[in-house]
């Protein structure tokens, strides 16, 4: 006879966004006795280890940002505590291989991280690309760390509700940045923030075209602030180019070109993408991008503090955002649903949309 107290039928809706208050809540829930500064470290270091296993094995941009959203989604419903960090990236790399058909098996992913997490390890061995081996090991050893991966898998799958649509920030980057006549730079300085901004919460937080129209912004931004002056070849001081005008120079008088950056950024200011803005600002260049890309950023980390400085002063207020469901951003989650993750007890219900969103009684 079923014990009264453990619900037979059960359903988990899927969340493809949370609103702030929600994201403030579950990582004060799941951070446990860690500050904000420990979690935000933590964070970071799973997110370079993604990167370095990505960048290793030859993942494209896609599969590793979505692997760093899955890794930050999980640790809303899992206490950070209770899983290493390890573990839980390679799972989150494992499903994400899955979900953009980039599949590797368990022990291929266990071997790269040996070599990323052991070099001692890599150089004793005789592989000529500087691999691991994992035949060589103890079996035992990896083994269970391939049980500990399968078992994370099968809760992060759990925690998405087992719904492998994915869209991603970086082809509305391209878009966009076609459609307001950006140059190539700052397309490319808009992609590279991109990448950046999946080190943080924001793409969990908000759709794909936000997150790419306020690396544009971000990007003009960069490009024009505090710019020096340069001399052309007919000895003129201009400003520099406005890296979202087009290529065609616009002929009038110098105090006319000065204004334009300003009047150019005017499209990429939607009150949305102003508050998002903030949060995408890197506080330095990371190592891995300057083996990638040569070039010099441009900006320095106190223009950056300044640009959030004048940002802050002209900072439209935030669209109101209701939690998906109720009003109370704790509500959703405080239930049964979250402990029912990971069990065989009762039947549940996957849903791929939040309350509300579809027919939910067939």
């Amino acid at each position: 006879m079923n014990d009264s107290s453990t619900p037979t039928s059960s359903s988990k809706y899927h969340h493809p966004y949370f609103t702030p208050a929600e994201v403030g809540y579950l990582s004060e829930k799941q951070r446990g006795k860690l500050s904000v500064t420990q979690e935000d470290r933590a964070r970071q270091k799973a997110c370079a280890f993604l990167e370095t296993l990505g960048a290793r094995i030859g993942f494209p941009r896609r599969t590793i940002a979505t692997a760093q959203n899955l890794y930050h989604r999980f640790h809303l419903f899992f206490p950070r505590k209770d899983f290493s960090y390890v573990d839980v990236s390679l799972a989150s790399m494992y499903v994400s291989t899955k979900m953009h058909d980039t599949l590797k098996k368990p022990r291929e992913l266990l071997a790269v991280s040996y070599a990323i997490r052991f070099p001692e390890l890599v150089a004793k061995s005789k592989h000529p690309g500087g691999e691991i081996d994992v035949d060589t090991m103890d079996q035992q050893v990896v083994e269970r760390d391939r049980q500990h991966v399968l078992a994370i898998e099968r809760l992060l799958l759990e925690t998405i509700c087992f719904n492998f649509t994915s869209r991603m920030p970086f082809p509305y980057v391209i878009k966009l940045g076609k459609a307001f006549g950006a140059s190539k730079k700052l397309t490319k300085l808009a992609w590279r923030l991109t990448i950046d901004c999946h080190r943080t919460l924001v793409p969990i937080q908000y759709p794909p075209h936000i997150v790419a129209l306020a690396n544009l912004y971000v990007a003009a931004l960069l490009s024009s602030f505090e710019q020096p002056v340069v001399r052309e070849d007919s000895g003129t001081r201009t400003p520099t180019k406005s890296p979202t005008s087009s290529a065609k120079t616009a002929t009038g008088n110098e105090n006319t070109r000065r204004r334009r950056p300003n009047r150019n950024h005017e499209h990429f200011t939607p009150h949305a993408v102003v508050a998002l803005a903030a949060p995408v600002l890197p506080a330095s260049p990371p190592a891995s991008r300057a083996a990638d890309d040569p070039e010099s950023v441009p900006y320095n980390a106190d223009q950056l503090i300044r640009l959030k400085i004048v940002m802050r002063q002209t900072e439209h207020p935030q669209r109101a955002r209701q939690p998906l469901g109720t009003a109370d951003p704790s509500a959703l989650y405080s239930g049964d649903d979250v402990g029912l993750l990971g069990r065989n007890e009762g039947t549940v219900r996957f849903l791929f949309g939040p309350p509300g969103a579809g027919d939910d009684d067939i």
